[in-house]
């Protein structure tokens, strides 16, 4: 992935959230069902705007730390590469809670240009139980793949999580150590945004691009417009603004003209 290019223009990251996969507590029986809701989200998404796409299997709830039942992978996988074939636009993949070597894997074989990682460096005592770091399995991967072109977008004293290394170290180590390519700021919760300060704290120390993960909305997103180098939007985008609704076309389209406007006043 051609980091630089990619955050040029600070991209919109459209959130696909999956319905309960195979092999989740709350899945429904029907493979069709959630296949087409994603392709709907996903066209909703792309036609009025996204710059990108990251495919979460958000309602898999309760998560398992690592996921490691086949149906599980075999779905999420499926509905991926169907996803990559109909989008013109990066793709990227978030495995819940902390599967990023299970998501590299992935995003190696259907061509994904990155993958989320909610504990790439660190410790988190999360809902989950204890996240522990996955770095060294990432790369690990990559080697014995020989995939270099998937990029790390790792989340830094994320939502959802008791961090046990303070932010500074969380930030320096995910880059320096953890390899990753980007990192990610989110609030204490799903649509919840970041405190502005802790925004400019990481863009202050980080030589990565840094992306603002979590409730970014039309009114707010001039706030941290300097803050960040992209976003990530996932519950604003939704119908009634609910995580788990589909996509709303109206409100992707709401927020990607403002985010144009800021792009022409800044160039």
């Amino acid at each position: 992935m051609d980091i630089k290019g990619f955050f040029s223009k600070k991209p919109v990251i459209g959130v696909v959230h999956l319905p309960p996969l195979p092999g989740s507590p709350d899945y429904m029986g029907s493979f069709e069902d959630v296949l087409e809701r994603a392709v709907r989200d996903v066209k909703n998404l792309v036609e009025n705007g996204v710059d990108a796409i990251i495919v979460e299997n958000f309602m898999d709830t309760p998560y398992s730390i690592r996921v490691r039942n086949p149906e599980t992978i075999a779905a999420f996988s499926i509905i991926s590469w169907e996803l990559k074939k109909i989008v013109d636009c990066p793709i990227g993949l978030n495995l819940l809670r902390n599967s990023g070597p299970e998501a590299y894997a992935i995003a190696c074989i259907i061509n994904a240009d990155f993958i989320r990682v909610n504990a790439l460096v660190e410790h988190i005592w999360a809902p989950e139980g204890l996240l522990t770091p996955v770095a060294r399995e990432i790369m690990l991967k990559r080697r014995s793949l020989n995939c270099y072109d998937v990029a790390v977008f790792a989340d830094v004293n994320v939502k959802h999580g008791k961090p046990v290394m303070d932010l500074d170290m969380a930030v320096r180590e995910a880059i320096t150590r953890g390899k990753a390519d980007a990192v990610i700021v989110t609030g204490k919760h799903t649509s919840e945004p970041p405190d502005p300060s802790t925004a400019y704290y990481v863009k202050s120390i980080s030589d990565k691009p840094v992306v603002i993960g979590s409730g970014i909305t039309p009114d707010n997103i001039r706030l941290y417009w300097d803050l960040a180098d992209g976003f990530i939007v996932g519950t604003y985008f939704k119908v009634k603004s609910i995580t788990t609704n589909p996509v709303d076309p109206s409100k992707v389209r709401r927020l990607m003209t403002l985010v144009n406007k800021l792009r022409k006043q800044g160039s």
